[in-house]
């Protein structure tokens, strides 16, 4: 036998002996660290893949069964009324889920209870306010995308629209007038529809909006009728926080002498308004449910392996961080330069170039006329909590009609 001969052997049982012992240390490192191979998920939406709101929670779902495939088995239920959410939740915990997202707002109470009842459960609220009230619980956690900077972005392109509009003479500057369909005059909603006006009057300085609340997130026949009933006021370009395509379908079919778009919300508008939807944008929910997930597969503390603004319990991102995304242009009706406008606009989001709540503007506080605020200060939004805290109404060039 030739010299090299043993000392191949020799170099392959130390291979297979080091490799041994990788395996054998990391499988004892995941043992005493708590770290899983598999985690049951459980989602809660208040809708289901027809509404926009949901079908844009779905898409993360979707992305996360992707990703992690068989480390991962979920447990989904579709429109869950808020009434009904703690049984709900106990289902999914009693089912043995190891994480549980719910998608709206009106669960975080129920959930927030549930997290205190089930502690071996992680609990992830989106869009909710009170992972960091006392009680304060380790396995419950708020998260929602910094949309004001989509917002804003989507409000820079209908400025523009509305400028080559007056440009060519198919409306007067006195016709720049945006509507907007909301579902309650809370922060979220007021937050969303003064970034988008901000947006806006960056290209066309004239522009005012009128606010139309419809008390409710999901109701296509009264966001549909809200909608025509502020293009029957004259408002040009009609956008929306509520979770239906009514708004849209109503710009498509409406019958002015001039043309009424639309920018949406959550989803692409323009398969059912291909003559009238102008762009959208939305939250990307699964930079956030996938991070969770990975959380507790490593058994590590969710907001240590998430990637953005953290406030105890709380997280949220924006265009930087990939919460935040502007969806498709509409090539057919967009204004001349959209693509570079939209393209410049979100390097400069994300670089913090853009001040979307400055400028000389006084905020009136609807419940309390005495609480004001001059942005010629910057409000700065998302700081402290992942949900919206901007609550004021511009005064003069925003007006909420009955």
């Amino acid at each position: 036998m030739s010299k090299e001969k043993p000392n191949i052997i020799c170099a392959i049982i130390a291979s297979v002996l080091a490799l041994s012992l990788f395996y054998a240390y990391h499988y004892i490192q995941s043992v005493t660290s708590g770290a899983k191979d598999h985690a049951k998920v459980g989602f809660i939406y208040d809708g289901d893949a027809s509404t926009p709101y949901s079908a844009n929670f779905i898409r993360a779902t979707n992305r996360l069964r992707t990703e992690l495939g068989d480390k991962v088995e979920i447990i989904e239920k579709n429109n869950v009324p808020y009434e009904d959410a703690q049984s709900v939740i106990e289902e999914l915990a009693k089912e043995g889920c190891d994480i549980i997202f719910t998608n709206s707002y009106g669960y975080g109470e129920t959930a927030k209870a549930a997290a205190k009842k089930y502690t071996d459960v992680q609990f992830c609220e989106a869009t909710c306010d009170n992972a960091n009230d006392e009680p304060k619980l380790s396995n419950y956690h708020t998260f929602m995308g910094e949309i004001y900077q989509g917002r804003y972005i989507s409000g820079m392109v209908a400025g523009a629209k509305l400028k080559e509009m007056i440009d060519n003479e198919v409306i007067t500057k006195q016709q720049a007038v945006v509507g907007f369909v909301a579902a309650y005059p809370v922060a979220e909603v007021i937050s969303g529809y003064t970034a988008f006006l901000m947006g806006v009057r960056s290209q066309c300085p004239e522009a005012t909006m009128r606010v139309k609340y419809i008390d409710t997130w999901n109701s296509y026949s009264l966001e549909k009728d809200a909608a025509a009933q502020l293009i029957e006021e004259g408002c040009v370009i009609i956008s929306h926080h509520s979770n239906t395509v009514g708004s849209a379908i109503a710009c498509e079919n409406a019958d002015k002498p001039y043309p009424v778009y639309h920018v949406a919300y959550n989803q692409d508008m323009m398969d059912v308004a291909p003559t009238s939807a102008l762009i959208s944008c939305r939250i990307d929910w699964s930079e956030y449910i996938i991070s969770a997930v990975n959380a507790v597969l490593d058994n590590r503390k969710i907001e240590k392996n998430v990637k953005g603004t953290i406030n105890g319990n709380d997280a949220s991102g924006g265009l930087k961080e990939g919460w935040v995304e502007m969806m498709e242009i509409n090539p057919a009706i967009a204004p001349k330069g959209c693509k570079k406008l939209v393209d410049d606009a979100v390097n400069d989001m994300s670089k913090g170039r853009i001040h979307v709540f400055k400028g000389d503007y006084i905020g009136v506080d609807p419940d309390d006329p005495s609480d004001t605020y001059d942005l010629n200060k910057e409000y700065f939004e998302n700081q402290q909590s992942s949900a919206p805290t901007f609550h004021y109404v511009l005064k003069d060039i925003i007006t909420v009609t009955d």
